[in-house]
């Protein structure tokens, strides 16, 4: 009996162990593709996706699953719609440390950067691209899609983490400034093909003029807002870049606190105190000030064309608010005009390991099929992004879209094939940012520098250096930035950092449980033990 009660001791402190211990091992085995692909067996596999409440993705996506799974019969998939992508990446965390993350998992390098870190999470996807049975092109596909030229290069190269692709590109955009044609030309301005940021601050202030009871020359209305920037981090990145100053370096090394961005600072800080600036955090969405008539430079996303303009298709006012105004696109504005610089953005497709290869190789085959013509093409027509394949670029279906800007206000809205059309001409001009484990969080710390700049500015408080040497220090301090070096890069494989709370959560009830079990098979050995005598 004595053997027995040990041995359930001994049980439940393994156990404890293996929970306290999985968080950082090993895990799984690397991935090695099957000689051939089993399709006498059935598989089920998850696929995560992001949508907008836009109905029309939504249908894009069921109707690819419904095409992919009559290619394969033995391939069911199963869809499950997030509505951002930080969700996405707070349930993969989550899962990661109970091995239950998805199949297939539409997502961004900066995630994957985390989600790789330990246990061979993410595939490494080199050797399966150029698989001459299931790669890119490959002998044994059921569908046509591209071969590895056919990807966009600049796209492509965004998927690589530690030297290894983990990622293939799904959509691609970028951001573009909307811009009340009208009301700049009302000011007196002509509006050059490419945008300065001193054309933009110079126009910002003038329509900040207001007459004695406080309504706004320029529009007739109390509310201007002249510029205001959807992604603040977007806008701190290319800033720098555009400047040649440092953000930070492919190992992982912080060079955001700098000379140019405490520069840049003073100056957004300066055109917030008059009103002439604000964003989306503090203000709300660009495009509802755009479409109001209180607002002349809207910065967004080229994916978020179709909400801008008095005809837009996906309007968020009230029909009384709108004004009639033209409208015109252009690249983010630009310190030097003869080398514009510009973010590339937009989703990839990761997959997770499994134990099993065969379904690793099923849910490589499904995330390959979103590289085809159909679904690339239907997908890039809802919104202003752009196919990520010259193979569907090039094709006639897609070049007869792009040629019918202004057939409606809906499918071939103008706005949206600008802006489209502006990513297109300048693919060459676009960059990224290094991917590492942390710099998602390094990309959050750049937006909340101008974030809280002009929260303060709003708060009447004073912007100088002493102020900016605090930001600095609070912003560390909240994104945990002096915990990211590129020392600890060579030990990310080793060690996943803090457990989100929901993990947490579960291994301590886990823990709780097996103690009661444990406890209990002691206090029942030991009670019949004393009944024997």
């Amino acid at each position: 009996m004595r053997q027995r009660i040990v041995s359930l001791l001994l049980l439940g402190a393994l156990v404890l162990m293996l929970m306290a211990g999985c968080h950082g091992s090993k895990g799984l085995p690397a991935f090695q593709i099957p000689e051939s692909f089993d399709t006498q067996r059935n598989y089920e596999i998850t696929f995560w996706a992001k949508n907008d409440t836009n109905k029309t993705q939504t249908m894009i996506y069921e109707q690819a699953i419904a095409d992919f799974q009559a290619l394969y019969p033995n391939i069911t998939v199963n869809l499950r719609l997030y509505t951002d992508y930080s969700r996405i990446y707070n349930d993969v965390i989550t899962n990661i440390s109970t091995n239950t993350t998805p199949n297939v998992c539409i997502t961004y390098p900066d995630h994957i950067a985390t989600y790789k870190t330990g246990r061979n999470s993410v595939v490494a996807l080199d050797a399966l691209f150029s698989d001459a049975n299931y790669g890119l092109g490959g002998s044994q596909l059921r569908f046509d899609g591209p071969t590895l030229e056919q990807i966009v290069p600049q796209f492509l190269s965004e998927c690589v983490l530690d030297g290894q692709h983990y990622a293939i590109p799904y959509m691609r955009s970028t951001e573009a400034c909307y811009i009340n044609k009208t009301y700049v030309e009302k000011l007196g301005y002509e509006l050059p093909e490419v945008l300065t940021w001193d054309f933009i601050w110079e126009v910002s202030e003038a329509a900040t003029a207001q007459d004695e009871e406080g309504t706004y020359l320029i529009n007739g209305q109390k509310v201007m807002i002249p510029f205001i920037y959807k992604s603040t981090d977007n806008m701190m990145i290319q800033m720098l870049k555009q400047r040649g100053a440092g953000y930070s370096t492919d190992a992982g090394e912080i060079a955001l606190f700098n000379d140019t961005t405490e520069e840049l600072l003073y100056t957004i800080a300066s055109h917030a105190k008059t009103g002439a600036f604000s964003t989306f955090k503090i203000s709300s969405y660009p495009a509802n000030f755009l479409n109001a008539g209180q607002c002349i430079f809207a910065i967004d996303s080229t994916a978020g064309a179709t909400w801008m303009g008095p005809e837009a298709p996906l309007i968020d006012i009230p029909e009384e608010e709108l004004v009639d105004f033209e409208i015109a696109v252009r690249t983010v504005p630009q310190f030097d005009t003869e080398h514009p610089k510009m973010i590339s953005q937009g989703p990839s497709v990761c997959i997770f390991n499994k134990a099993d290869p065969q379904e690793v190789l099923a849910s490589w085959l499904f995330a390959q099929y979103l590289l085809t013509n159909e679904v690339q093409i239907a997908y890039a027509c809802t919104e202003g992004y752009v196919p990520v394949t010259l193979k569907a670029q090039q094709s006639e279906q897609y070049q007869d879209y792009l040629s019918r800007a202004g057939e409606d206000s809906d499918q071939y809205y103008t706005v949206k094939l600008q802006a489209t059309q502006l990513l297109l001409d300048n693919t060459s001009n676009t960059f990224v940012t290094p991917v590492f484990n942390g710099s998602a969080s390094l990309r959050n710390a750049a937006g909340q520098l101008i974030e809280n700049t002009v929260k303060s500015i709003n708060r009447h408080q004073t912007v100088d250096a002493a102020y900016i040497d605090q930001l600095y220090e609070d912003v560390t301090s909240l994104y945990h930035l002096d915990q990211i070096s590129p020392s600890s890069q060579s030990t990310a494989q080793e060690d996943l950092g803090p457990l989100p709370s929901t993990a947490v959560l579960l291994l301590a009830a886990l823990g709780i449980a097996w103690s009661l079990i444990i406890a209990y098979a002691v206090y029942s050995a030991i009670k019949k033990k004393h009944g024997s005598h």
